[in-house]
C-alpha cells in the first residue's frame, strides 16, 4: 500500500497532467525519486496561475489565492488532506526545506492577474516574471539539486523572464478578450503605443513592431539564461526544462507578429514532446 507522501505526490502527477501537461512531461523526464515533489511544486503555481480562469469578479479570486498564501504560510484552513495539491505542496516544503517566502510571493504576484491593470514598464514586468516563472526555476532546483540552488539563481532569473514573454504571447488572444495587457508599457511607448491603442488597433503596424520587440526582449533573456546555466550540473538543468518552449514560440511568433493578438502561436503538442525530450536527453 502506498504511503502518505507517495498518495499526496501521486494525486500531485495526476492533477498536474490536467492542469500543465508540458510541465507534468517535464516531471517525467526528471529522477523518480524527485518527480513527486517537483509535480507537487508545478501542480501549486498551476493552481495559481488558473484562478483568473475559474472567476468572474477579483475578490473571489484574492479569496483562492489567500488560501493558498494562507497554506505555504503555515497556517492551512481545514484539513489540507482533503486537498490533493496543498497535501503535496506542504510535504515537498518540509522535505525539501523550500522558502515559505517565496511561495507566499508567488500567490501574491499573482494578485496582479485578477485585474485589468497594464504592465507599466520593463521593470515590472520583471519583478513579476521573477516572483512568478523565475521563482519556480529556482524551487525546481531546490528539489532537483540543493547544492546547486545559489548557483542556478542568475540564470534562473534570466530563463523566468524568457519563459513569461512566451507565455504572454501564447495568451494575448486572451489576454486581448479580456482587456488584458502585460506587453509593458515602455516597449509600447517606443512604437508611439498605448494599452488601450494596443488593444483596439491589431492591425496597426505599430502594433507588430511593438509585439517584434516584445520577442527580441525575450530571445535576450533566454540567451543569456542558456550561457548562465552551460556550467550547472546536469539535475539543476533539469529545472529549467520547460524553458526549452520559449523558443519555438517565438519563432513561430517572430514570423507574422501581429497574428498573436487573434489567434495562438503555441506548437502542436507533438511538437512540444519533442523538444522537451531533446532538450532532456542532451542534459545525460
Amino acid at each position: 500500500m502506498a504511503s502518505g507522501r507517495d498518495d499526496a505526490y501521486s494525486a500531485c502527477l495526476a492533477t498536474l497532467r490536467d492542469t500543465d501537461f508540458d510541465r507534468y512531461l517535464a516531471c517525467l523526464l526528471a529522477p523518480a525519486a524527485r518527480r513527486g515533489p517537483l509535480a507537487a511544486l508545478y501542480a501549486f503555481a498551476a493552481e495559481l496561475a488558473r484562478i483568473r480562469d475559474l472567476i468572474r469578479e477579483p475578490l473571489p479570486g484574492e479569496v483562492r489565492l489567500q488560501y493558498w498564501r494562507d497554506l505555504v504560510e503555515g497556517q492551512p484552513h481545514g484539513d489540507i488532506a482533503a486537498n490533493p495539491v496543498a497535501a503535496g505542496i506542504e510535504r515537498a516544503v518540509v522535505e525539501f526545506r523550500l522558502p515559505r517566502t517565496a511561495l507566499s510571493a508567488m500567490t501574491e504576484a499573482r494578485i496582479f492577474d485578477l485585474y485589468d491593470d497594464p504592465m507599466p514598464d520593463r521593470a515590472t514586468f520583471e519583478g513579476y516574471a521573477g516572483e512568478t516563472a523565475s521563482a519556480l526555476i529556482q524551487l525546481g532546483t531546490l528539489i532537483l539539486d540543493p547544492e546547486s540552488a545559489a548557483a542556478a539563481a542568475e540564470a534562473a532569473g534570466h530563463a523566468g523572464i524568457a519563459q513569461l514573454v512566451a507565455g504572454c504571447l501564447l495568451l494575448m488572444p486572451l489576454h486581448r478578450r479580456r482587456r488584458q495587457v502585460y506587453l509593458p508599457g515602455d516597449i509600447l511607448a517606443a512604437v508611439g503605443l498605448d494599452a488601450e491603442a494596443f488593444l483596439d488597433a491589431p492591425e496597426d503596424d505599430r502594433a507588430a513592431a511593438a509585439i517584434s520587440a516584445f520577442i527580441g526582449y525575450g530571445r535576450d533573456h533566454l540567451r543569456i539564461a542558456r550561457e548562465k546555466a552551460a556550467g550547472l550540473p546536469k539535475e539543476a538543468r533539469l529545472a529549467f526544462l520547460p524553458v526549452a518552449l520559449a523558443e519555438p514560440v517565438f519563432d513561430r511568433a517572430e514570423r507574422a507578429p501581429a497574428a498573436v493578438l487573434d489567434r495562438s502561436a503555441q506548437p502542436s503538442q507533438l511538437a512540444r514532446q519533442w523538444r522537451l525530450w531533446r532538450a532532456g536527453s542532451r542534459l545525460f
